[in-house]
């Protein structure tokens, strides 16, 4: 039942300056979403016509303005606090989607409520057959808290074949396109504001399964992602906010007796990965791991308190969402490369 004053579904398009990315995208997102459903840009004050676009173009959407950029992690924060919906899809202005793209999603939440997040799968716009890498066909943590997805493993991504077509409990939804029930999203709080952008969405999933809901991928849906949209791949500022907040989430939601063997651990590799960075002559990307190592230890005490904050409300016995493999071992010693081999 949608609630009395909102839609079933707010589709969320946090923009900042991506007016070219709202006049090419919009249309497939207008015309594939069917039943009762708003669509909002939530702009996180661009300085491009992105207003005059949507206003002008697509008069069906509502152009929600918000005061300045908060970040993607806040700037969701603020403009889902002024939307009434049972569901909140949460989707990049770089994404296409297809025909009844919301029906699969809204008919797994509906079904289970156990669930509280779910994803479609995510395949990459400019190579149709191949799964995207911002979440692909749903996201995994290995041991060391190293994000992988059915579909891809570090940089190499599968061709789609239908060979994770059955929807699957996950770890983690992509960002780029995730459905949140609207009481998750708000006994969460939300994203993180201080991870200001990356691995946000990872952090949700794993409160969200501390409070006793399931995240699942829900491949009947498909959807197109440019990716690499706002943050190219290899930027400084992405390798920068990858090292810190992967951190961040590990230190938050790790149960203790994980924590104190696994962030060690953690930490080594990060040292390693600078030092690759190093022999490369990478110097910009040496000094952004060690830079996210000095912000991580200047924010322990905040971290501290939402680590407590999150045991204190354990709905379920110190959950723990990694599994116990090594992408980095299957990867670089033992040569593999998609899921279906490690898993």
């Amino acid at each position: 039942m949608g609630m009395e004053s909102g839609k079933k579904v707010s589709v969320v398009i946090l923009n900042w300056n991506g007016s070219d990315f709202l006049r090419r995208f919009l249309p497939s997102v207008i015309s594939c979403s069917n039943g009762n459903v708003e669509i909002v840009v939530a702009d996180n004050g661009s300085t491009d016509n992105s207003r005059e676009v949507v206003e002008s173009s697509f008069p069906t959407v509502t152009y929600l303005q918000l005061e300045r950029n908060f970040g993607f992690a806040e700037g969701y924060n603020q403009a889902i606090k002024l939307l009434q919906a049972d569901y909140f899809l949460l989707l990049n202005s770089d994404v296409e989607v297809t025909l009844n793209w919301l029906i699969p999603m809204v008919q797994f939440l509906d079904n289970d409520p156990s669930v509280g997040i779910c994803q479609p799968k995510i395949l990459s716009l400019n190579h149709p057959d191949e799964f995207e890498y911002a979440g692909a066909a749903g996201g995994f943590l290995d041991r060391f808290g190293y994000p992988f997805c059915r579909g891809r493993i570090l940089q190499v991504v599968e061709k789609d074949l239908g060979q994770y077509d059955q929807a699957m409990q996950i770890s983690w939804a992509s960002g780029a396109c995730m459905m949140v029930r609207s009481e998750v999203w708000k006994a969460c709080n939300g994203f993180d504001p201080d991870f200001w952008a990356h691995m946000e969405e990872i952090d949700l999933c794993w409160r969200t399964q501390q409070l006793g809901y399931k995240v699942f991928a829900c491949p009947e849906s498909i959807v197109y992602h440019v990716g690499g949209g706002t943050l190219n791949y290899n930027s400084s500022l992405k390798i920068y906010l990858n090292f810190r907040n992967n951190l961040f989430l590990l230190f938050k939601n790790l149960p203790v007796k994980q924590l104190i063997v696994k962030l060690p651990a953690r930490m080594v590799l990060d040292g390693v990965a600078a030092l690759v960075f190093l022999l490369k002559g990478e110097f910009g990307s040496f000094g952004k791991v060690f830079h996210a190592h000095v912000i991580f230890y200047s924010s322990l005490p905040g971290l501290i308190r939402k680590r407590r904050e999150i045991f204190s409300n354990l709905k379920i016995d110190k959950i723990n969402i990694t599994l116990p493999k090594s992408i980095l071992w299957n990867y670089f010693f033992l040569k593999r490369r998609k899921y279906s081999e490690i898993i």
